[in-house]
């Protein structure tokens, strides 16, 4: 059920040799990300759960999510990125049934993120999953 933007990810994940590259990936989407504002970095829109700092704008119109994000950490950056492109663009509906943890198990982040990214992981995750649920 994955956005055709997050089964090329998946693509050019199967197509990099080792973890270590993919992580390069993850850093180089997240410096690809456009700046967020200064403005929007308020505390309503920081992710609590979070090892570093996280901000996520989500917006909904015409009943789908789209959301930008940023971090002090270039990785979560990068999470971020990939989090973007696996839910900006579903309709509200659908982004609670989509089956986070087996799409980014297909980038083979669950074996791969420490346990404080993966809790902030979690965190932005479950961020965009109640914005989407209260709007519904």
């Amino acid at each position: 059920m994955a956005q055709a933007g997050f089964e090329d990810l998946v693509e050019t994940f199967e197509f990099l040799d080792d973890w270590e590259e993919r992580y390069r990936h993850v850093i180089e989407l997240g410096k690809a990300l456009p700046d967020m504002s200064e403005a929007l970095k308020v505390p309503a829109k920081k992710v609590e759960g979070c090892a570093s700092q996280v901000w996520l704008h989500i917006t909904i119109e015409n009943r789908n999510l789209t959301f930008i994000g940023d971090s002090d950490a270039i990785i979560v950056r990068g999470l971020i990125a990939v989090l973007i492109t696996l839910y900006s663009g579903l309709a509200i509906d659908e982004i609670g049934k989509v089956d986070v943890t087996a799409e980014l198990a297909r980038l083979g982040l669950n074996e791969h993120l420490s346990s404080q990214r993966s809790n902030g992981l979690t965190a932005m995750v479950a961020r965009v999953v109640q914005t989407a649920a209260a709007a519904a």
